[in-house]
Formats: structure tokens, C-alpha cells, sequence
């Protein structure tokens, strides 16, 4: 009988992406959504795209509260908890976002381990490491760096990330099992929309193509296609070395006026993307006003990579060109009808 691996927010870009390649590597799997009638759309999705989803079941659980979780995770030899609150407008609280995933990711071990999986593989975000005051004009990831949640520049969402994948290191090791839990750390993910769930990320390139972004943020990234960002969810599962360990997700970084350039020689009538780097200092005074600018201080006139070659080696993932990633990204932005070439 297949292994049943269970997907939180299976509906999600990333979510999504996970099960296609679960299903495709013949498990069984239960994903979650916060409603079952709405959650059919992603089943049909999938089945559109050629899964065979008479192996995907979904169930109705909600981060924030108790009840579904104890059916949810019954007998899953592997979790897949990639769920997180992510609401289209950032709270200015900084910690309004923080109650919700941590208790979530609570929840997912507690009773995940309770009903015997063998290990957990918790989505969190290169977000959960970038955010440390000084870091200078570069900066490399490793898996050793954390976000500080308490430096002024830091935003709701990376500090929900950085205290929820804390706790959860806290949890395994307080319960001796720390070898159990995998935690991946991906970069900025573009890719192909194939699911019509545009993550954050594709809303951020979105941005760019239809004018909203007149100028880039003088920051560097590192970017991973979302599907070599599930491949490496799926292996971690089962790879030797994953557990006890943080995986980044991340493959080529670029500066974000590279990635409008990408945008701009691939399609030339695209009148509105941004037209060279804003000055820093002018973003320092914008962003008192503007709360969708204030998220990009923390990184501001830093070119951030990542020591990721230990990934590709323990889960043999190469993540594709970052190139591929945002055109293909873009491509579905404009087969979806987010972005008009004319």
C-alpha cells in the first residue's frame, strides 16, 4: 500500500506544485484547505493537468483552531506542512501574523508525531534568515543564520516565519526528536503559475509588468523555480541526511533591476516595467507612507546569495536557470490574463 503523505495548504503555489509531484511519485495523498467546496477547484486543477487524483483526499482544517487536525493527520508517514498565514495586506502590527503560525506549526507536530509520521517537513522562508541589522552590501545564507524578530526593519511576515520555525526546532528538541523535522528555506519563487493560485511572489513580478513598480529596489535575491522548490520538499522527506537539518531552497541570486531587464528583453511592448533603480534614500522616505514599501528595508542595498550546494547534494535538485524561472513565471501572468501585452 503507498506511503499517505499529508500537504497543508495543499491549494497554495508551492502546495500545489508538492502534490502534483507527490501524486506523480505514486503516494497518497490528504491536503488541507480551509473549505472543502472551495478546496475542488485545486482537485480539478490538478486533474486537468494530468494527475490522477483518485489518490488526493482533502480535509477542512484552519491553522488558528484545534478541530480537523487528529483526522487530518491519521495515518500520514509523512507531513508536508506548508501552510502559513499570508494576507494580501501586511498588518502593520508586527506580530499580528505571528500567533497564527506558530501555533499552527504547533499543531501539526504535536499531532503529527502523536499518529507515528516519520518525519515532518515544515515550509518556512529565507525570510526567517535575511533580517540582521548590519549585514553590509553582501550577504551569504547558510543554514546557521536567523532573522532577528526583534530589529526594528523587520515586517510582520518574516517575523511570523522566523518565530514559527524557531519554535519548531524548540518543540523536536524538547521532545528528543529534532532528527524528525526538516525545515525548508526557500528564496523568492517564480516558476509557472499552472494551478491559477499566483503566489506572493508572482504578485510582486505582476507588479513590475503592469507599472505598479516604476523603479526597482536597489536589493539582490535569491530566486528557485517552483518546481525545483517542491522537488526539493518532496526529497527531504526521505533523504538520508535531511532530518535535524535547514534546507535553502534557493538558486541563482539576482538584483531586482536584472529581473526587470530579463522582463524587458523577452518583451519589449511592455511599456510600464520599471525603468531603472530607485535611489535608496527616496525608498527610506517613501516607505513612512507606504506599507507595501516599508517590507523591503530589511533588505535594502543588499545583494543576498546562498550556500545551498549541500541541497543539491543531499536531495540532487539543480535548480533551473533563474531566467527560466521568471520568464515562465511570466508566461503564465500573461496566458492568465494578469498582464495584457497590448
Amino acid at each position: 500500500m503507498a506511503d499517505r503523505v499529508l500537504v497543508t495548504g495543499v491549494s497554495g503555489f508551492i502546495g500545489s506544485h508538492v502534490t502534483e509531484r507527490l501524486l506523480a511519485k505514486g503516494y497518497v495523498v490528504r491536503g488541507t484547505v480551509r473549505n472543502k467546496v472551495k478546496g475542488q477547484k485545486i482537485v480539478d486543477a490538478l486533474a486537468a493537468n494530468g494527475s490522477d487524483v483518485s489518490r488526493l483526499e482533502l480535509v477542512e482544517a484552519n491553522l488558528a483552531h484545534d478541530a480537523g487536525w487528529a483526522d487530518a493527520v491519521k495515518d500520514c508517514r509523512y507531513i508536508q506542512h506548508i501552510a502559513s498565514p499570508l494576507p494580501h495586506d501586511a498588518p502593520k502590527e508586527r506580530e499580528a501574523l505571528v500567533p497564527e503560525a506558530r501555533a499552527g506549526a504547533q499543531r501539526v507536530l504535536e499531532r503529527g508525531f502523536s499518529a507515528g509520521a516519520e518525519r515532518i517537513v515544515l515550509t518556512s522562508s529565507i525570510a526567517a534568515m535575511m533580517g540582521q541589522a548590519g549585514k553590509g552590501a553582501k550577504m551569504m545564507l547558510t543554514e546557521e543564520d536567523w532573522s532577528d524578530p526583534d530589529w526594528k526593519r523587520m515586517t510582520s511576515y518574516p517575523i511570523s516565519k522566523t518565530r514559527a520555525e524557531k519554535s519548531a526546532w524548540a518543540y523536536v528538541e524538547a521532545q528528543g526528536m529534532k532528527d524528525k523535522l526538516t525545515t525548508i528555506c526557500p528564496g523568492v519563487v517564480f516558476g509557472p503559475d499552472t494551478y491559477g493560485n499566483e503566489g506572493a511572489s508572482l504578485g510582486l513580478l505582476k507588479a513590475m509588468m503592469i507599472g505598479k513598480i516604476p523603479r526597482t529596489p536597489k536589493m539582490g535575491v535569491p530566486l528557485i523555480d517552483v518546481r525545483d522548490c517542491a522537488a526539493i520538499h518532496v526529497a527531504a522527506m526521505t533523504a538520508k541526511d535531511a532530518g535535524g537539518r535547514r534546507l535553502l531552497a534557493t538558486g541563482q541570486s539576482l538584483w531586482f533591476k536584472d529581473i526587470a531587464a530579463i522582463l524587458k528583453a523577452e518583451y519589449p511592448q511592455l511599456e510600464n516595467l520599471p525603468r531603472g533603480e530607485m535611489p535608496s534614500f527616496l525608498l527610506l522616505i517613501l516607505a513612512l507612507f507606504n506599507d507595501d514599501l516599508r517590507v523591503m528595508l530589511a533588505d535594502l542595498g543588499t545583494f543576498h546569495e546562498a550556500d545551498a550546494a549541500y541541497v543539491s547534494t543531499m536531495t540532487h535538485v539543480i535548480p533551473r536557470p533563474a531566467k527560466e524561472a521568471i520568464l515562465s513565471a511570466a508566461e503564465s501572468l500573461i496566458a492568465n490574463g494578469s498582464v495584457r501585452l497590448s
